[in-house]
């Protein structure tokens, strides 16, 4: 069984911060990746940003230099700091991973339950 578990998502005023973190656990041997999408109402969910297990980064456009991803690979955990933000902001935040469980060849995606980030005007 593997898990992830976020944290960190609430209400801000714009132009506040929030840091989100995401802890995978259970019978782990690699993970290949991880990272945070998000989708508000009335819209598709897209990807925010995401580290890989040789450290590379992705984020959206809509995200880059305002957000940043970081990993402790001692604690499988992920984080998004983010900064600056917008209303448009506002969606519920789900970690992601792949990760390739105890005894496997492959590796499987995994999806938290979401946060919701809420920033008001």
């Amino acid at each position: 069984q593997v898990q992830l578990g976020e944290s960190g998502g609430g209400l801000v005023q714009a132009g506040g911060s929030l840091r989100l973190s995401c802890a995978a656990s259970g019978n782990i041997f690699s993970i290949n990746a991880m990272g945070w999408y998000r989708q508000a109402p009335g819209k598709q969910r897209e990807l925010v940003a995401r580290i890989f297990s040789g450290g590379s980064t992705n984020y959206a456009d809509s995200v880059k230099g305002r957000f940043t991803i970081s990993r402790d690979n001692t604690k499988n955990t992920v984080y998004l700091q983010m900064n600056s933000l917008k209303p448009e902001d506002t969606a519920v935040y789900y970690c992601h991973a792949y990760i390739m469980r105890l005894g496997s060849s492959v590796y499987s995606a995994y999806w938290g339950q979401g946060t919701q980030v809420t920033v008001s005007s």
